[in-house]
């Protein structure tokens, strides 16, 4: 992101002589780019509603601005402007189809690539304009990062761990030489044991995170129990502090449930630790950690999407080293993928993430294929 330091402070006013032959070309891609990203927003906007809303079609008005400036600059140079980059082009068709977190991800990284700060004809405002433009997409692409957040882990991680662990597998059973219906068995088995391993792990993990919560909710004993209480020595003081309220606010609170300000308390009410009143509604939070059956069912999904891809060669009837290398082509590219959409959600370079998806679960997979090579020569 370009500092004040780095924002182009040279005259904006058009050359007198006329713009270069480069200075047009530029100037029209820029007038190209800006269309297409007003576009985006736009679309995006119509899915929306709200204060949502309000943020993308203010972000296309920006837009709009930036785009007659170039449009001032250009003149009649100004007409009929080139096709936008490719990258405008897809994010202009994702918001089309999609309106997701995907493209305002794919929306954040295009405005913190803007090459405004280093053009003098750019107003100061318009890098101003672009640099905060980024935080504004990075603070609506971050609601449904966290909407996200909970099952893309699940989708990822257990779509990673099948690709990974299974490849190592096949490799490591394959590189000892075995018949090709052996490797083959094996690999189904892996997929399996480890599909239903995952599936049991978040089930329990899912079911004990509720059973946790359920058994931290508050109850109304204490509404039951308050009329035949020591007034001095109020029990419920010490329940409310531990609930996390102050001594002053839990004796407060105990003198409210016992009548001393008129407080008309129904037991259908619990204490909060802020003191308010109101229905504790303990839905949001199971509804965030979700069903336990829902996960356990798409971890077994997703560990066996992945798990499946080494064995293709195999059910194919491909054996040896062809089966092995097409195998880690396959798992490869899926490695590439699942990286890159891990890159494109959390802000980063997809290229970069999904390299180094690749290089673990090549690395992981090497050591179990070179283990099968050493135990298969000594078996020889």
């Amino acid at each position: 992101m370009p500092d004040a330091s780095s924002f182009p402070t040279a005259d904006r006013r058009p050359p007198e002589a006329g713009p270069s032959r480069e200075q047009v070309r530029r100037w029209r891609r820029y007038l190209a780019d800006e269309i297409a990203e007003g576009q985006v927003y736009r679309q995006i906007a119509r899915r929306k509603a709200g204060p949502e809303r309000d943020i993308l079609l203010g972000l296309a008005a920006a837009e709009r601005r930036h785009e007659e400036h170039w449009r001032t600059l250009l003149g009649r140079h100004a007409q009929n402007p080139p096709r936008p980059s490719a990258h405008r082009v897809l994010l202009r068709w994702l918001a089309r189809v999609f309106g997701s977190v995907f493209v305002l991800a794919l929306a954040q990284r295009a405005e913190s690539d803007s090459p405004y700060a280093q053009d003098q004809h750019a107003t100061p405002a318009m890098v101003a304009d672009e640099a905060i433009h980024e935080e504004v997409v990075r603070g609506l692409a971050s609601r449904g990062r966290e909407k996200l957040a909970g099952g893309f882990r699940a989708a990822v991680f257990g779509a990673n761990d099948g690709l990974v662990s299974n490849l190592a597998l096949v490799l490591g059973i394959g590189a000892t030489g075995v018949a090709n219906q052996v490797v083959l068995f094996t690999g189904i088995a892996g997929l399996l044991a480890g599909a239903l391993s995952m599936a049991a792990g978040e089930f329990v993990s899912v079911r004990s995170q509720r059973e946790l919560l359920e058994a931290s909710a508050p109850t109304q004993v204490t509404l039951e129990a308050a009329e035949h209480l020591d007034l001095d020595q109020n029990e419920l003081v010490l329940v409310y502090r531990a609930r996390g309220m102050s001594e002053q606010d839990a004796v407060h609170r105990a003198q409210e449930r016992l009548g001393y300000f008129g407080c008309d308390c129904n037991p259908s009410f619990s204490a909060r630790p802020d003191g308010s009143q109101g229905p504790v509604d303990r839905s949001a939070d199971y509804e965030e950690i979700g069903s336990p059956w829902t996960a356990a069912g798409s971890s077994f999904a997703f560990f066996a999407s992945g798990a499946i891809i080494p064995v293709l060669p195999y059910l194919f009837g491909i054996s040896g080293m062809a089966a092995i290398i097409l195998a880690a082509v396959l798992v490869g590219i899926a490695l590439l993928f699942t990286g890159g959409v891990v890159g494109l959600l959390s802000g980063a370079s997809p290229l970069k993430r999904g390299i180094r998806q690749l290089c673990i679960g090549y690395g992981a997979a090497a050591v179990t294929y070179l283990l099968g090579l050493a135990f298969g020569t000594t078996l020889a």
